[in-house]
């Protein structure tokens, strides 16, 4: 079974985009990234609009960090896979386009301060999501659309 979480891009501030995300059609949380551009900035680029496979990615400090965090829960990085022009794109915790470093945050809601959206209770929203999608992605393939 194939299953999609899609990113909808709904509001830009100076340099964050915010998002709704969406698993087979149902609100999960908010997404945070930086701004589009035309010409990639390593770490402060967003997404490219498209449709990309989900995988896990087992490597890396990061995944070390999720593991201790939480055992029980975590399988692996989220990785978003074969983004041309990008590596290592997960989604993971963080309220700021500063912590983004080109992935996608999620949270259960958002502010807009000095121009900027800012996510809000990061670690529950993956939480919840992370959880599904491993479900998923157990049993099948996950795919996630990014876009306007």
């Amino acid at each position: 079974m194939k299953s999609v979480v899609k990113v909808l891009r709904k509001k830009h501030g100076k340099n964050s985009t915010l998002s709704e995300i969406y698993l087979n059609n149902q609100f999960i949380c908010y997404g945070l990234e930086d701004i589009p551009r035309e010409k990639k900035i390593p770490g402060n680029t967003s997404i490219p609009a498209g449709r990309y496979k989900l995988g896990f990615n087992c490597d890396g400090g990061m995944n070390g960090n999720y593991y201790e965090r939480f055992p029980k829960l975590h399988k692996g990085m989220i990785e978003i896979k074969d983004i041309p022009g990008f590596k290592y794109v997960y989604i993971h915790i963080g309220n700021t386009h500063k912590e983004t470093a080109g992935c996608l945050l999620v949270g259960t809601g958002y502010v807009f301060e000095k121009g900027e959206y800012r996510l809000l209770q990061s670690v529950m929203a993956y939480k919840k999501l992370y959880a599904l999608l491993v479900e998923l992605m157990v049993s099948g393939e996950v795919f996630i659309k990014v876009g306007e």
